[in-house]
């Protein structure tokens, strides 16, 4: 008689859970790099916003991206990337956590978000070029522990709520207010508003345990 495999459980994403998830991940890859031609025209293409009225910030946000990147080029939003997040020296605006908590890069907030990773069993892919703290990273750590389907409900809504108020929310209002101030990177202050306008309704939401 063949042995019967212990299968461990699953615990679905609902549909809200997953358009969060989207978010993250659209934030964690336009502030990883710049976008190319055919994303570009995907985001100027997409659809309107699900959300509630309580939202009409963010849905005004999502149409101001969504149009902001009809009306540019990879060309011309790989300067603006170029110009705000790399520079010549140090750049116009920082995306990584450490300076935003500490003041310094690469200091103990650093070391204490790699512990924190390591805990929840996740790590930098090799292929990264950048270290853990660099928002797009932040991003795509959330993205993960939205969709961790190996957790019930309520330990993903912790695990991420935890995220979110130590590395996420100190760091994300400077971050917008330092790239909406980069005069010449008008599809990055379009995208810097969204995710403001995003950030602001998950700290809400987590602030009065409205997740689930």
């Amino acid at each position: 008689m063949a042995a019967t495999q212990k299968v461990a459980p699953t615990y679905p994403v609902d549909p809200q859970d997953r358009a969060r998830a989207d978010h993250y991940g659209l934030l964690g890859h336009l502030f990883y790099a710049p976008p190319d031609a055919g994303l570009l025209r995907a985001l100027a293409a997409s659809g309107d916003l699900d959300a509630e009225a309580p939202a009409a910030r963010l849905i005004d946000a999502w149409n101001a991206l969504r149009r902001a990147a009809g009306a540019t080029t990879a060309e011309a939003v790989r300067a603006e990337y170029d110009e705000t997040f790399i520079g010549v020296g140090k750049p116009a605006v920082m995306l990584y956590a450490s300076y935003y908590l500490s003041g310094f890069l690469n200091e103990k907030p650093l070391a204490e978000l790699r512990d924190h990773l390591a805990g929840l069993g996740l790590a930098r892919h090799g292929a990264a070029e950048e270290p853990e703290d660099h928002f797009s990273g932040l991003a795509d750590v959330m993205r993960q522990l939205i969709l961790d389907e190996a957790r019930p409900a309520a330990e993903r809504d912790a695990a991420q709520e935890q995220f979110f108020s130590r590395y996420i929310a100190p760091c994300y209002g400077r971050l917008c207010d330092a790239v909406e101030g980069v005069a010449g990177a008008a599809f990055y202050r379009s995208l810097a508003s969204f995710a403001r306008a995003f950030l602001d309704v998950e700290k809400t939401f987590f602030s009065i345990g409205q997740l689930s």
